[in-house]
């Protein structure tokens, strides 16, 4: 699929249950045994369809396609089931019906009456998101038969069986509306609905999948509920379960609750609306409040299974990539745009391709505008060159190639090319990649990228219309019929996660310089490692009235070396099959590797240029100022960057200067108006170096070759100054009631809390991690979700955080929620309530033991990931500890009696000491 989507375009259009809370990445690929499942072993009515690339196909008898993927190398499963259902499926009056369903799902159904509770309870991480073409749900647990027995059960009563009730419609409009109205504050995202809108005249591919409000507010419950019966059945659904499970014992679980529930006698109508040719430009103009300008251009493309999408792929990398792009280069490097993008959606019927720029107030838009449709319209007059198509090709097949080494999030990626019509899609379209020409995507450019087939902001009569004609969606069954694919990824060990286990494999060593290191060798999926390399520096005094230069100093670093360009880094990440992230703030920097054992070796001492030998070219500097000064503008009034920024302020009151101070926006945007490229570089020359380092790897490597290689490049690499850690210090502040005003945006955001005199070490810190768990954390049932959004409908995103240091006796309680202005008064009255009622009647002894349970499995899960366990390992070196205290910690929580966390909770949880601050627009609130 294509893969230059930003993270915050999913978060604005694929809407879901908790998709802000746990934006996820596609991944997926493996090996599966060979032979696991013969057919003489299948149960009755099981057939099995295809295999490729570890992935086999069944086909149970009421229609349901089963697609498994063992890996043995992670002691985790995820159960994804995917319905062919979304926004495009929905008629009149019914937009934001397949979104709603999603929500109501989750409400229970005769065998699972509170699902947020059983999915808190087995430590899952779920989620459920909605989208054009498809919905789907999903848990990734601990990889036991117990809790896959669970969860097969559960997606099975709640395909057929979910109440959708109106109690619970009432309720959970007003959390939907209220996730509508978040989406209402962003800029971007309400122009880029709007295009949409005009790009598409019949198709309901130009409504976005959240609805209409109106729709939102007044569906009835019966035409939802025929909604339901009509699209979650088994002939409309793919179950995939991915992870380390007995694939004979799978099928059979599978069988057991799935094959029980008949084939629907309905039939399913096709979608016949088709979006006629585009007879000429269109256009959109969007006047709302703002700190930033954007540009969007549209054009009509292909499906995702037509062969002309891999050259719309390429040429959205061609165009949109940063910083090799041509609108990169024509726009940002000029000085028309602080930033640009570039991508298409890859949907089952022709769908969008999509170029823009920000541009910073007080620039001229219609500059940037034109600009942008000379370089997109004028690829036909100097087509991409070789170099321009090679450099593309290898990053996207990077990305997916990286992507197939992973199968903890297989039925995320696949549920993309499942709505489009066929899993197999995914690899197809790699094969297409692979062999796509110059020539081709020269054509695809001149067929689709002209000036009658755009939506932009005007319109212009022409008199001999150039129109672009959008060829059909292949038979995609008939196209894949043979189809067979790569060889499948080589998989790894089974690893244990266990503190002890992990404990075992990790060796610790030291270089000359004062960097340490952990080592954990394990043979992993496509041979893949993780690096993360932490590098502290300064003290109090040395770093005081010197942020603005840091923040600028890290982000410089991989924006070229003495020996390489910027974009001469990129290609060799991407000729390297890596990623590599280098970023910097006022006290350390760091480092984080995604790569292969055969190219871990190279990329490391990439690594060791980039951070030893920067360049800090001029003009890369002018862009990342241009950048960081147009998130900033653009973040400046929201109510979360409002309210945050004074909470932090409040609590923390360090003087200015000071490294801990929380800087607002506009002394933000002063610091990097007057930081020279001068002050950014002599800022790493003072502070930059490895003897207060620590370095950690995770994966498939030789431990005695890295570690040699890693004193090679940082053993006599020392620090400049001493290094003595800032510590953080506890302040008493007296506690504060305000709101602050943020015109224009439907959306406000609460935060709440205090700060605590207590470290991690503390007696009572195990009791406030599950206590905290209890109030506000786990899904959607803390006490905290289970009033504002499950009950009252109050909030889309609720939740309570606990932050303890583990050097210093410092620490802080949060509490944040988003709602609707006209709420303020409701949700802080339920918010006081349910504080008060925890202090009041204590956790019951059943809470305790279900939290428990579950907050203990979600560790676990945690440490199966390699990237978060190489960052605990990280920071775990820097406190000089090793994971037997999380051994100890968890054998701590596990002793933990109701009572004990009642009382922890009432000594240090005060509600008079709370601070309370909201923004948003409450003009005529009250």
């Amino acid at each position: 699929m294509t893969h230059r989507k930003p993270s915050f375009l999913l978060r604005l259009l694929i809407v879901g249950s908790c998709c802000v809370a746990n934006p996820f990445t596609p991944v997926v690929g493996a090996q599966a045994p060979a032979a696991s499942t013969g057919t003489a072993s299948l149960p009755a009515g099981v057939e099995r369809v295809t295999s490729v690339e570890g992935l086999t196909e069944y086909r149970l008898a009421n229609g349901l396609k089963v697609l498994l993927f063992p890996d043995p190398t992670k002691e985790t499963i995820t159960v994804n089931v995917t319905y062919l259902v979304g926004s495009s499926h929905e008629n009149y009056g019914e937009t934001g019906m397949a979104h709603l369903l999603e929500h109501l799902v989750f409400k229970g159904s005769p065998r699972h009456t509170n699902i947020p509770q059983e999915l808190t309870e087995h430590g899952s991480r779920p989620n459920g998101s909605t989208w054009t073409d498809r919905t789907n749900y999903f848990e990734t647990f601990a990889a036991t038969d117990i809790n896959l027995e669970w969860a097969l059960d559960l997606e099975s009563d709640r395909m057929v069986n979910s109440f959708i009730a109106k109690k619970d419609l009432d309720s959970e409009m007003t959390v939907v509306r209220n996730e509508f109205e978040a989406g209402e504050n962003s800029p971007f995202g309400v122009l880029l609905q709007r295009t949409m809108a005009s790009a598409y005249i019949w198709h309901n591919y130009g409504k976005t999948t959240i609805g209409a409000r109106s729709d939102i507010e007044n569906v009835p419950i019966d035409r939802l509920q025929a909604f339901y019966k009509r699209y979650y059945q088994p002939d409309n659904a793919v179950l995939l379960i991915a992870g380390k499970f007995d694939e004979p014992k799978t099928i059979a679980l599978v069988h057991k609750y799935f094959a029980k529930i008949a084939r629907p006698a309905r039939t399913l109508e096709p979608v016949y609306t088709l979006e006629p040719t585009q007879d000429g430009e269109r256009s959109v103009t969007l006047r709302r409040v703002g700190d930033t300008q954007l540009v969007l251009a549209m054009y009509h493309v292909p499906s995702g299974a037509h062969e002309d999408y891999a050259a719309i792929d390429v040429l959205t990398q061609v165009l949109g990539d940063t910083p090799s792009g041509r609108l990169h280069k024509a726009l940002v490097e000029a000085k028309k745009a602080s930033s640009i993008f570039g991508f298409g959606f890859q949907w089952r019927e022709p769908g969008v391709g999509m170029f823009g720029a920000e541009v910073r107030v007080g620039s001229p838009l219609e500059a940037a505008r034109d600009t942008l449709l000379e370089t997109v319209e004028g690829l036909s007059a100097t087509p991409p060159t070789k170099e321009e198509v090679e450099r593309a090709r290898a990053q996207l097949l990077k990305n997916i190639e990286l992507d197939l080494n992973r199968s903890d999030q297989i039925g995320l990626t696949l549920s993309e090319p499942i709505g489009a019509g066929d899993w197999r899609l995914y690899f197809m379209h790699r094969d297409r990649l692979r062999k796509i020409t110059t020539e081709e995507i020269q054509k695809a450019a001149a067929r689709y990228f002209k000036p009658s087939n755009r939506t932009l902001g005007m319109f212009i009569p022409t008199k001999q219309p150039d129109r672009a004609e959008i060829p059909p969606t292949p038979d995609v069954v008939a196209m894949l019929k043979d189809y067979k694919g790569d060889a499948a990824v080589a998989a790894g060990e089974a690893f244990d996660p266990s503190p002890a286990n992990i404990e075992n494999r990790t060796a610790r060593s030291a270089a000359p310089s004062g960097l340490t290191m952990a080592l954990l060798p394990k043979k992993t999926r496509g041979a893949t490692v993780v690096a993360q390399l932490a590098l502290r520096y300064g003290d109090e005094k040395s770093l005081m009235n010197r942020t603005g230069a840091a923040v600028l100093a890290g982000p410089m670093l991989m924006r070229g070396t003495t020996k390489r360009t910027r974009q001469q880094i990129q290609d060799e990440l991407d000729r390297l099959k890596a990623r590599m992230n280098v970023f910097g703030g006022a006290t350390q920097a760091n480092a984080m590797i995604e790569t292969t054992r055969e190219n871990l070796v190279p990329v490391l001492r990439l690594l060791g240029e980039v951070l030893r030998d920067p360049a800090f070219p001029p003009d890369e500097f002018e862009q990342l100022r241009q950048e960081q000064l147009a998130g900033i503008e653009q973040g400046r009034s929201q109510p979360p960057q409002v309210a945050m920024t004074a909470f932090n302020r409040h609590l923390g009151p360090y003087p200015k200067g000071d490294v801990r101070y929380t800087r607002t926006p506009e002394e933000q945007i002063a610091d990097i108006n007057s930081a020279t490229l001068q002050q950014v570089a002599q800022f790493y020359r003072d502070f930059y170096g490895a003897s207060n380092g620590q370095l950690t790897v995770v994966g498939d490597f030789d431990q005695k070759e890295i570690a040699q290689l890693a004193t090679e490049l940082f053993g006599k690499w020392k620090s400049p100054r001493p290094f003595v850690r800032v510590p953080s210090v506890y302040s008493d502040v007296a506690p504060m009631n305000q709101s602050f005003p943020t015109p224009d945006k439907p959306n406000a955001f609460f935060v709440a809390g205090f700060n605590l005199k207590l470290r991690d070490d503390h007696p009572d810190y195990p009791a406030l991690l599950i206590g905290n768990y209890m109030l506000g954390g786990g899904f959607l049932n803390s006490r905290l979700a289970t009033r504002l959004r499950q009950k009252e409908g109050l909030s889309y995103g609720v939740g309570s955080g606990l932050n303890v240091s583990s050097l210093d006796e410092y620490g802080r309680f949060t509490a944040t929620a988003i709602y609707a202005p006209q709420n303020v008064e409701k949700l802080e009255a339920a918010f006081k309530e349910e504080m008060d009622r925890m202090l009041k009647d204590g956790f019951t002894t059943e809470e305790v033991a279900a939290a428990k349970t579950g907050y203990l499995q979600s560790r676990q899960v945690s440490r199966a990931q390699d990237n978060e366990l190489a960052g605990r390992l990280n920071n775990f070196l820097f406190l000089d500890r090793t994971l037997q205290w999380d051994a100890e910690l968890e054998k701590k929580i596990q002793a933990l009696s109701a009572d004990q966390i009642n009382v922890a909770m009432r000594r240090h949880l005060d509600p008079k000491r709370i601070t309370i601050l909201k923004a948003g627009d409450f003009k005529g609130t009250r």
